[in-house]
């Protein structure tokens, strides 16, 4: 496993998947400082035309809480599109770049190395979390966002580690997806179809019993919207589980001489 562990760590430091990933939940960050700004100096952000209007119909108060709510969205939606991608950059390039075979040959079982995988994504994941959170509260404080203190801070930054694992858990069946397409096409298609629906079941007012919208209905940015189910939570986990077992079978089992 330690060999596994190694040797995924230096693919993705040797890449630039790293870096770009950074970037987006910086420029993520940086919008939702934008919109925040937008709710605190609301006679400003007429001179922003139609982004202002869109902020206002968002109902995001002033507050830390609202500003964490919001942060956790980021987390849940634009994350599972993150963290996504690096799931499928993870298991998807040994196909795309003919290593699968070769990675196969090593003395680590086929357990150990996607084990790895799955593990190196969730580490990486949360430490965008952190550095989500991180920069946000500075964003924040930059802003004087009010009623900032260590309750509150402590209270929204939980809320956000929380639904980033959420979002975490959920992005495993990509890599199943990823391994079962032997490539990038077939997973980026599945995260796209799981956007879709997660937003469409929400909409019909399902979300809370649907795997897949349980992270953004955690966020919580407005208090008067549905909270997730007991079932939704299970699901989340159902999702987790099945999709590694799923993955870890395949790759011990599936023909890898084509």
């Amino acid at each position: 496993m330690s060999a596994a562990w190694y040797a995924e760590s230096v693919k993705l430091l040797r890449s630039r998947l790293w870096w770009i990933s950074l970037l987006a939940i910086t420029v993520g960050t940086a919008a939702g400082g934008l919109f925040m700004f937008i709710s605190l100096h609301p006679e400003q952000a007429r001179d922003l035309g139609l982004l202002g209007a869109k902020a206002q119909l968002a109902t995001l108060e002033p507050t830390w809480d609202s500003y964490f709510g919001l942060l956790a969205q980021i987390a849940a939606i634009g994350g599972f599109l993150v963290f996504g991608m690096i799931m499928v950059w993870v298991f998807g390039r040994e196909f795309a770049d003919h290593t699968a075979k070769d990675l196969l040959a090593l003395p680590t079982s086929r357990a150990a190395t996607v084990a790895a995988k799955f593990v190196l994504t969730a580490v990486w994941c949360l430490i965008l979390s952190g550095c989500l959170i991180v920069v946000g509260t500075v964003v924040g404080l930059l802003l004087g966002v009010p009623g900032f203190g260590p309750g509150t801070w402590a209270s929204g930054a939980w809320r956000v580690l929380v639904t980033a694992a959420l979002t975490v858990g959920l992005t495993t069946v990509l890599g199943l997806a990823a391994s079962l397409g032997r490539g990038y096409l077939a997973a980026v298609g599945t995260l796209f179809v799981i956007l879709f629906a997660a937003q469409i079941v929400a909409a019909l007012g399902y979300g809370p019993w649907f795997a897949f919208s349980v992270p953004a209905l955690h966020a919580e940015i407005t208090g008067d919207q549905d909270r997730p189910a007991i079932i939704g939570y299970a699901g989340v986990a159902v999702v987790t589980i099945v999709s590694v077992w799923a993955t870890v079978r395949w790759w011990q089992r599936a023909d890898h001489t084509g």
